[in-house]
């Protein structure tokens, strides 16, 4: 993808005044009560407590190579050992959505009308086998995750911006010469040439992709077996997927050229594959400390939290800035007619499904494909039924005009160990019974789902997923940062794919180029919105909740806020009192 529109741009958010690193929320920590991890810190305790931080999920982690990832917990998880060019502050409330400098001295100078952007990186940093961090470091690490064909999870959004011509990633060519889209005229100096004018082109730096790899450490995709650590904490070992992993202190972290990261105890461990009823339990016994995933407590343990006021106290219901939705595809028959896509639409129950989802406390029912949350937000209803319930009438109407008057087969995909999920979607498939449209539920694991399932085209069109759920919070907090992935046409990936509907708009691809280059902030909101009317237009996406989650935090844990840059608990200074 390339910005189109030319001229000086300068980033018009605000963001270069945004320095300051950890800490945040003032110099007391928030009582212990129902939300007050929402814009707050309960148990503010700076003093390193040692023992175990232990995490959890009901599927295994979706990459430890932070050059390979892109669901939001592993972004939060990935920073206890890999450190950003620039990051999101670590406080609480809207503080956590501003940039900060990491490895990075400042933020980014641009130049040349915002085609080139500099960046200096601070003195001192090592790598956990005591190795000085380099920029032809990051250099590399952005050329691995960007260039190859080896990592698809990831965005790619280097290699869409950067102007380094046909160059195929170090696997293919070694000399890192070769890849021009960056410059390093010295061992501290990153210097990005872009295509064309990228107004928010600070904001890459916060990707994961950014954290330095040594080019002699890289095995490829045996990487994620023990990336090598500049964060506080390093790998006990190797790591084999299935079978969890321990990790221990950094002792080459220098904490002073890392405000935004503690070691505030002796070791983390994750567990993979556990049920996700058994992990809400083990939450409220003590034995487990955080639900990796971030995604909330399951229905059983939802109604035990809400009806006890002493168990409520230590429960946060955010707000996030995640949509949950359906995907309906534009290539699998019979829904690359729109008028099929439409009758899904218009006879969804949002009702049904919302209470599968959770209830309020699971969300508010959605509309339209831009999240509550963000700046220019104008809610639109373009498929509406009468209080959300769905319209059999109309939906039938619409199964005529696509030619199937008796409705048709076909699937909805879900990620199986996500409960929520498969009840959201068992909804969806009872009200499509209505109006004849005969839905079968294909369950698939989480931590393959994109890459492998609902995110590889030539499977969606071979195991006909013509509806596929999902959820997508921005990149970063910006309509950009929303739309570009899972609207863009030429977003579209072979593997590890956001954009499940394979949409294709050339109007969408358009205003998100010219929202890209824009230094006027109402100008970029009215092309948001215009993306947003487009995409629901489309009928490629069923929204049904703009998300909330109901997290549970344990009385033992210290520094414990939802940090608004990945909506859910702050990852990275979590202390276990004694």
């Amino acid at each position: 993808m390339t910005a189109t529109a030319a001229g000086a741009v300068v980033l018009a958010l605000g963001l270069a005044a945004c320095g300051g690193g950890g800490g945040g929320g003032g110099d007391e920590g928030a009582e212990a009560g129902f939300n007050a991890a929402v814009g707050g810190i309960v148990n503010k305790d700076d003093k390193p407590t040692g023992g175990e931080l232990k995490f959890a999920m009901s599927d295994d982690i979706e990459s430890t190579d932070p050059g390979d990832t892109y669901y939001a917990y592993n972004w939060d998880f990935t920073r206890n050992w890999a450190r950003t060019v620039l990051a999101f502050r670590n406080e609480p409330g809207a503080a956590g959505n501003e940039l900060t400098p990491d490895l990075a001295e400042g933020m980014g100078t641009p130049s040349e009308g915002g085609k080139v952007w500099t960046y200096k990186l601070k003195q001192g940093i090592k790598f956990e086998d005591g190795t000085p961090v380099t920029a032809k470091d990051v250099k590399y690490a952005i050329a691995r995750s960007n260039f190859s064909d080896e990592l698809q999870k990831g965005p790619k959004y280097f290699q869409q911006y950067l102007d380094a011509g046909d160059y195929k990633g170090p696997y293919k060519d070694k000399n890192l010469d070769n890849f021009t889209g960056i410059e390093t005229p010295d061992d501290h100096t990153l210097v990005f040439k872009l295509k064309e004018p990228f107004g928010e082109f600070d904001y890459l730096m916060t990707i994961p992709q950014t954290a330095p790899v040594p080019a002699d450490k890289d095995t490829g995709l045996e990487y994620t077996k023990h990336p090598v650590s500049t964060g506080p904490y390093e790998f006990q070992g190797d790591y084999a997927p299935g079978k969890g992993f321990t990790l221990v202190k950094n002792e080459n972290w220098d904490a002073a050229t890392d405000p935004l990261r503690k070691q505030m105890v002796d070791k983390i461990t994750f567990q993979g594959g556990q049920d996700a009823q058994d992990i809400d339990n083990r939450l409220a016994s003590g034995d487990l400390h955080i639900d990796l995933a971030g995604t909330g407590v399951q229905a059983a343990k939802k109604t035990q939290i809400l009806a006890d006021p002493s168990v409520k106290k230590q429960a946060d219901n955010p707000t996030t800035s995640f949509l949950r939705f359906f995907n309906i595809s534009t290539k699998v028959a019979p829904f690359d007619n729109k008028a099929c896509r439409e009758a899904v639409q218009l006879a969804a129950d949002k009702v049904a499904i919302q209470t599968a989802w959770g209830g309020p406390t699971g969300g508010e029912i959605a509309t339209n494909a831009m999240p509550t949350t963000l700046p220019g937000y104008k809610r639109i209803d373009p498929y509406a039924t009468p209080g959300h319930k769905g319209d059999v009438a109309k939906a039938k109407a619409k199964l005529a005009e696509c030619g199937q008057p008796n409705g048709f087969k076909t699937n909805i995909s879900t990620r199986s160990d996500r409960p929520k999920e498969v009840q959201a979607a068992t909804a969806l498939q009872q009200a499509l019974a209505k109006v004849g449209i005969q839905a079968s539920i294909k369950d698939y694991p989480s931590s393959t789902y994109t890459n492998e399932q609902a995110g590889a085209p030539s499977f969606v069109k071979k195991e006909e997923l013509g509806i596929m759920l999902y959820g997508w919070g921005p990149d970063w907090p910006t309509g950009f940062g929303f739309f570009s992935q899972i609207s863009d046409g030429r977003a579209i990936k072979p593997s590890g794919n956001s954009n499940l509907a394979e949409l294709d708009d050339p109007r969408i691809n358009d205003a998100l180029d010219k929202a890209a280059s824009s230094t006027d902030q109402a100008e970029r909101e009215k092309l948001y919105q215009q993306i947003d009317g487009w995409v629901m237009e489309s009928a490629t996406l069923l929204p049904f909740v703009n998300e909330k989650t109901l997290l549970y935090r344990p009385p033992s844990l210290t520094n414990m806020f939802i940090h608004e840059g990945y909506h859910m608990y702050n990852f990275t200074s979590i202390g276990v009192k004694p």
